[in-house]
């Protein structure tokens, strides 16, 4: 039994599985008005933590989890939480201001009157409702990445928005070909091209 007590004291000394991440666990913890500035949590737990008007500015969140989490009216800015999984937190108020989101999971996800401004968005999965609304008053470049948000979100993109977000692959893409209105062209494959 010592050397798992050993093994196990190795390892939080070095933040995490091969020393490549905090794997800090706060789930479900009251983390209220906490300040934690410029710190690493790299893959770690936050899931149904209670983050509100905390400051998690310049922070690393790397492949954290974060689902279910309430963070109303806190400072993620220059914030890096690219991968992590943010779905169904309350983001309301948030302060997002150049953080990089790149990848991330935002399904079912609040995120109203958030501020956004230089945030990249880039590849995250975001609903389509709550992208509409982040269009609305989307602005600034991410100085780290150096991406619009307005492009990362792809507002003003009416084919990308038309078709839905990656979370809804079916509607992904315009369909290649259509069947003619008798249901059959080709006899091989019943379909026949898409004309305008």
């Amino acid at each position: 039994m010592p050397s798992i007590a050993e093994l196990n004291k190795y390892e939080a000394d070095t933040r995490g599985e091969f020393g490549i991440g905090s794997a800090a666990q706060f789930g479900s913890a009251d983390l209220r008005k906490a300040v934690h500035v410029n710190e690493n949590f790299r893959r770690a737990n936050f899931t149904s933590a209670d983050m509100r008007e905390s400051d998690f500015s310049g922070c690393t969140f790397n492949g954290a989890y974060l689902e279910k989490a309430v963070a109303y009216k806190t400072n993620f800015s220059g914030a890096d939480l690219s991968d992590t999984l943010m779905d169904r937190m309350v983001l309301n108020e948030a302060n997002l201001t150049n953080a990089v989101l790149v990848r991330s999971v935002l399904t079912r996800s609040d995120l109203g009157g958030a501020t956004i401004v230089g945030a990249d968005f880039s590849d995250a999965v975001i609903d389509l409702p709550q992208k509409q609304a982040l269009c609305k008053y989307a602005s600034g470049t991410n100085p780290v990445t150096g991406v619009s948000t307005r492009a990362s979100l792809g507002c003003g993109n009416s084919r990308r928005n038309a078709y839905g977000t990656p979370s809804s692959p079916l509607l992904s893409a315009p369909p290649q070909q259509l069947l003619n209105r008798d249901g059959f062209c080709d006899e091989g494959t019943g379909l026949c091209e898409a004309t305008k």
